[in-house]
């Protein structure tokens, strides 16, 4: 069965799936929306007593509920200035160094660091001897993404791609596959040097935002796009420890990378498997 679920996401038209699914959850369908929003939260046992607006009936699209917010005092962020704190809700996939450019993905399966990044090898370069961290976000998850420290905005990259789930089964067995769906990559500056935050999408992924530039919708092909930003000045985009910095309008995935020499360890908890919350300790600053 396992064999047959990966053999149809090579064979059905993920991006035009995506992208239709995509229509209905911009739509404001009325009480079409609330149903559908009330079969997915049954469905994935979703705690709806943890969001701001706890009534189906509150969100006029299903994106506004998916990207729904939470309480704030149920995710508060770690105030230890030695530690980074978890960016997201959901699942740790992987994480540990990067070796010689490769980053682990599963039993059998690795990809480079230049190939998530959109082939800049001076970007990649960056992350050479550093670390990583995949996060798993499920359907029941909360899909807003936070900065686990501090940083300014650098440069945002958009890399055409494939939309295949990024569930574990798949994860399991695709080659490259971060590195080959559809990715925002954003890079910051922060105390212990560059962070790369690399939302991966993935199949019904509608779209992914960012606060600074809203829904990321480059034109369609294969062509890369990067922007560049300023990292001083009154145009630098500088976000706070466990500030909002991105969106999915529907599940997926977040990669992290780290540079060499900028986390002494991770936190207790972070291993594969294991459940993230939003604002909770992530791993140690180095000394160094």
């Amino acid at each position: 069965m396992d064999s047959i679920k990966i053999a149809l996401q090579y064979m059905l038209p993920k991006h035009f799936l995506s992208r239709l699914v995509g229509k209905f959850a911009a739509a404001e369908a009325g009480i079409i929306t609330t149903v559908g929003i009330k079969w997915f939260i049954k469905k994935y046992k979703i705690d709806m007593s943890e969001a701001q607006q706890p009534e189906p009936e509150a969100y006029k699209t299903f994106n506004a509920f998916f990207t729904r917010a939470l309480k704030p005092e149920l995710r508060p962020i770690n105030q230890d200035g030695t530690m980074m704190a978890h960016p997201v809700d959901g699942a740790v996939s992987q994480c540990g160094p990067i070796e010689a450019g490769n980053i682990f993905q599963a039993k059998g399966h690795t990809y480079t660091a230049e190939a998530l990044l959109g082939g800049d090898k001076v970007d990649a370069a960056r992350f050479d001897g550093g670390d990583f961290a995949t996060i798993y976000l499920a359907p029941k998850d909360y899909h807003r993404i936070h900065m686990p420290i501090t940083g300014t905005l650098s440069k945002m990259t958009y890399v055409p791609g494939d939309l295949f789930s990024v569930n574990p089964l798949t994860a399991q067995n695709v080659p490259g596959l971060f590195a080959r769906n559809e990715r925002v990559v954003a890079l910051f500056e922060t105390e212990v040097g560059p962070l790369a935050m690399v939302l991966v999408g993935a199949t019904i992924v509608a779209s992914i935002e960012t606060i600074w530039s809203g829904t990321v919708t480059p034109p369609g092909g294969k062509q890369v796009f990067s922007w560049d930003y300023p990292t001083t000045g009154p145009d630098a985009v500088t976000l706070e420890k466990g500030a909002e910095m991105g969106r999915f309008k529907l599940g997926s995935t977040v990669v992290m990378l780290f540079a060499q020499d900028a986390i002494e360890t991770f936190a207790d908890g972070v291993e594969p498997g294991e459940t993230t919350r939003m604002g909770q300790p992530f791993a140690m600053l180095s000394k160094a």
